[in-house]
């Protein structure tokens, strides 16, 4: 096995430099990864897929980089990344506004940017992404008949200005709310994407109510803290909760029958497409600004979930 490496960036927070395994090519595509946060369950599967999928090129190697949840952090590392001369930049935004004039700054270069997870319009860069109202969607269509007459729920919504967490919300309203004009939202508010957040929440809002009837999440990772809470109260046995991503853990939770469903969002599609695309660009075979495409959003819930259950222990997710 041969490993290579390239300098530590100035001023950058290192998560890995993981490169390519095999016989690599002398000149070799450097391609650097920015994901939003790591301590965020989905955004750490993506990391990992991302870095399983480049290892299969022996002409392309990838860094990976923890841009902390904060704005300042990323756009730091997309600075650096510029400074550093890669080959092409992936970027996973957490604000995608924030991260807009600084991937202006990778297309003034003439890096090739792809952005993914969330997309952002950038002239000049591609997108590989999900539809985050049709993530939601596939949940609306299930609760809007699950949950019951005049039912308190509270909502954990993702970061601010993030386009994942602002679409899901907007398919939540259109497909569910605006439907079920009986139902109150008696809490909402931001956790930005995060169990500990949401777990802090929901303290504070089961003191505040007598009862919730249902918790609809922007992600899984939000849900499984909220349902965290109130694991060990009898009185929330079969509380109705929605997440979106597909995690493992979400999995876990629908098979114990402790969640109700998610719309999944694979990974490891983004991982492949993403790789795929950039191959493509860097060795001419496209144009970046021809990059624009989504993977899909299936339902998971307990009728199904046994098959994502049994994908994840053969990819090491879930331990037997």
């Amino acid at each position: 096995m041969k490993k290579r490496t390239v300098g530590m960036l100035v001023g950058a927070a290192v998560l890995s430099l993981t490169m390519a395994t095999g016989a690599l090519a002398d000149d070799a595509f450097r391609v650097a990864y920015i994901a939003r946060a790591q301590e965020d369950s989905f955004a750490a599967w993506l990391a990992d897929e991302l870095r399983a999928q480049f290892d299969t090129y022996d002409d392309m190697t990838l860094d990976v980089f923890d841009g902390q949840a904060n704005d300042e952090k990323e756009n730091s590392l997309i600075e650096n990344c510029i400074a550093n001369g890669y080959d092409g930049i992936i970027i996973q935004a957490n604000n995608g506004e924030a991260q807009l004039p600084y991937i202006q700054q990778v297309v003034d270069a003439g890096i090739p940017c792809i952005t993914t997870n969330p997309r952002v319009e950038c002239e000049g860069t591609g997108s590989i992404d999900a539809d985050p109202y049709e993530q939601a969607k596939v949940n609306c269509d299930i609760a809007v008949d699950q949950i019951p007459e005049n039912a308190k729920v509270v909502v954990l919504l993702g970061p601010a200005g993030n386009f994942h967490s602002t679409e899901r919300r907007n398919a939540w309203q259109a497909e569910f709310f605006d439907k079920r004009p009986d139902v109150e939202i008696v809490a909402e508010d931001i956790a930005n994407w995060n169990k500990d957040e949401a777990m802090t929440l929901m303290e504070d809002w089961v003191q505040a109510n007598d009862h919730i009837d249902a918790i609809i999440s922007m992600n899984d990772n939000m849900c499984a803290g909220a349902l965290e809470v109130v694991k060990d109260d009898p009185a929330y046995d079969g509380v109705w909760s929605y997440g979106v991503d597909g995690t493992a853990e979400a999995c876990l939770l629908i098979q114990e029958g402790r969640m109700t469903s998610t719309g999944l969002q694979s990974a490891g599609d983004l991982a492949q497409m993403n790789a795929e695309y950039m191959h493509k660009v860097l060795t001419g075979e496209m144009e970046v600004t021809d990059v624009y495409d989504n993977v899909p959003a299936p339902l998971i819930t307990k009728d199904n979930v046994d098959e994502y259950v049994e994908m994840y222990k053969a990819n090491g997710q879930i331990k037997e």
